[in-house]
């Protein structure tokens, strides 16, 4: 089995996380500056097979969409351009902020450590990534 991977977007940083090859584990891969996210992931998916792409996709408690909603819809067609061959999935990523908050707070994470946009943005994506493996099975 291939990898997947889960992006939560952000116009400055975009989180990356990442299955083990048999689907199982989603863990935290890295968090890269937006502008060079599409090389990254050709470098990364060059190294490894990627089954899917998993996109976290912004929207409020009603589920309109929100301010960054655009941006992460014009983030999604030029992933599918530059992988033509692999499926991009979008994914509902609400709550995944405050849950990676808990969640390093739960882990004992420094403050300043949690202060890290980076961190955060690297868990979001790990659990978004988790939520996707859940709901597929």
């Amino acid at each position: 089995m291939a990898r997947l991977v889960a992006i939560d977007y952000g116009t400055k940083r975009v989180g990356v996380a990442v299955t083990d090859p048999l689907q199982i584990i989603a863990s935290a891969l890295e968090t890269v500056h937006a502008k060079d996210v599409i090389a990254y992931l050709k470098t990364y998916a060059a190294r490894e097979e990627v089954e899917a792409f998993v996109v976290g996709m912004p929207s409020r408690l009603d589920g309109t969409a929100t301010d960054a909603t655009p941006h992460v819809r014009g983030f999604i067609k030029t992933l599918r351009k530059a992988f033509v061959d692999i499926p991009v999935y979008e994914h509902d990523e609400r709550f995944t902020s405050v849950l990676a908050q808990r969640a390093m707070i739960t882990g004992g994470m420094s403050k300043k450590d949690r202060r890290d946009k980076a961190n955060v943005d690297k868990l979001s994506a790990t659990i978004l990534l988790q939520s996707f493996m859940e709901i597929k099975r």
